[in-house]
């Protein structure tokens, strides 16, 4: 069967469902966007303009979109794409596949927005219909500004269906479009979460062992990796220690046994003590950092001191300029390089014990990491970079022992996971990226 898409409808109209909406709707496509109320719906349309940012671009373009509740389901029948965007929960999310699955109509493609559920928890026991036309469809928020997409399909999804969404999704919405597996946080989330999950543990040793203050940690864990200036810190500030903690218990329940990432699944509890009394990051106007004014009128941007508990003026640190590079920073001596070496490590290895599980290739792996988390370098390119021969040598001071792909390497005799337009499979033979 060939497949075509021209026509949207999304379920749910809550930031995830607004944004994919307005988003298809800038593409030409017509759009159906439900929710449970008009309210909801009113509120939804009036983000896709007025929104700060607003999730349309073009906004001759909203008449594209016609609007409804879920009493409106059978309206669906008429549309190419049925994408389900309503709150991450699986009971809810299985009692509207249940209902869409009964209005849409042959040939459709369905899909779920969903940041890490199992698309088999989701579709267990329904059609085969179904589960022959399903995928995920995890778009990063906000939609209209973040690259990725990766799109997951189920063991019995056919190839057409991911063929339609990959070309659609890549052509139309102009995503990065990356195929992973059906595993846990798919691949952005199950790296960059085990990266800042395990940091907030190896920063509080890295503060107690090696005196780091939180805002020298941010600072390496930037710039000379090439990660974006938040850092560790003022990411987890900017998405919200209940997310993450939510997360975590994700992980918790669903990582493999065995996983690296068990160990990581709860907080140290000085961000514990912060969960507890509320102090989630910016939505609460203070995380790890704030910025006040001071009398006169003057911003103060201040960090709550994990170890002593309180808040402090934040300093600028100058120990990023130390390491311009991430071979430099992962070689260097003292507490700066000891901490490199103990997160960026580990972070890596992990990536790379992955290949095979959670993503066919490395690529798959390295783009997720650039379009979705702004990682200048994916972790593959980031070993390529530092060497994986020096990479293996870290990891055994350590006492970690060598990830899959790191014994693919050395057994295939290659010095680098990349070369021009040829990646390293796991299969120790070189592919054409147009494979």
């Amino acid at each position: 069967m060939t497949r075509s898409i021209n026509s949207v409808a999304v379920i749910g109209a809550g930031t995830m469902g607004t944004g994919i909406a307005g988003k298809c709707a800038d593409a030409g496509c017509r759009v159906l966007l439900l929710d449970v109320d008009r309210d909801t719906v009113d509120a939804a349309m009036h983000r896709m303009t007025d929104g700060r940012p607003p999730a349309i671009d073009n906004p001759d373009r909203v008449n594209l979109i016609e609007t409804g509740t879920f009493d409106d389901l059978a309206k669906i029948a008429d549309y190419d794409w049925i994408c389900e965007a309503v709150i991450e929960d699986l009971a809810t999310k299985r009692d509207m596949f249940t209902k869409l699955e009964h209005w849409r109509s042959d040939g459709s493609v369905i899909s779920t927005n969903t940041s890490g559920i199992p698309l088999r928890s989701i579709t267990e026991g329904m059609t085969g219909r179904l589960r022959r036309d399903v995928v995920v469809t995890h778009f990063f928020n906000p939609v209209k500004v973040m690259k990725l997409l990766e799109i997951v399909p189920g063991e019995e999804t056919t190839p057409d269906v991911v063929e339609a969404m990959a070309a659609f999704c890549s052509t139309r919405l102009d995503k990065g479009v990356v195929h992973a597996k059906d595993t846990v946080n798919f691949i952005g989330n199950r790296i960059g979460c085990f990266w800042m999950l395990s940091g907030l543990h190896k920063a509080r040793k890295a503060r107690r062992e090696g005196g780091l203050q939180m805002e020298e940690i941010d600072a390496l864990m930037s710039a000379p990796v090439g990660l974006p200036p938040t850092g560790l810190y003022g990411l987890i500030d900017l998405i919200g220690l209940d997310v993450m903690d939510l997360v975590g218990k994700n992980l918790a329940a669903n990582l493999p046994a065995g996983d690296t990432g068990h160990l990581y699944t709860t907080f140290p509890e000085e961000e514990q003590a912060m969960l507890a009394r509320g102090q989630l990051g910016r939505k609460t106007r203070g995380g790890f950092y704030r910025v006040t004014r001071t009398e006169d009128g003057e911003r103060l941007r201040e960090t709550f001191d994990l170890d002593d508990a309180h808040w402090r003026p934040s300093t600028m640190p100058g120990v990023a300029a130390d390491a311009s590079t991430p071979r430099e920073l992962m070689t260097a001596s003292g507490a700066a390089g000891d901490f490199a070496r103990d997160l960026m490590g580990g972070v890596l290895a992990y990536a790379a014990g992955l290949v095979g599980e959670i993503s066919d290739d490395i690529v798959n792996i390295d783009r997720a990491m650039r379009w979705g988390f702004a990682w200048k370098r994916g972790p593959f390119e980031l070993i390529d970079d530092i060497g994986h021969d020096t990479l293996a040598t870290i990891l055994e001071t350590l006492g970690e022992p060598l990830p899959a792909m790191l014994r693919v390497a050395r057994d295939a005799g290659a010095s680098t996971f990349h070369d021009g337009d040829r990646f390293l499979g796991l299969d120790g033979h070189w592919h054409d990226l147009g494979d």
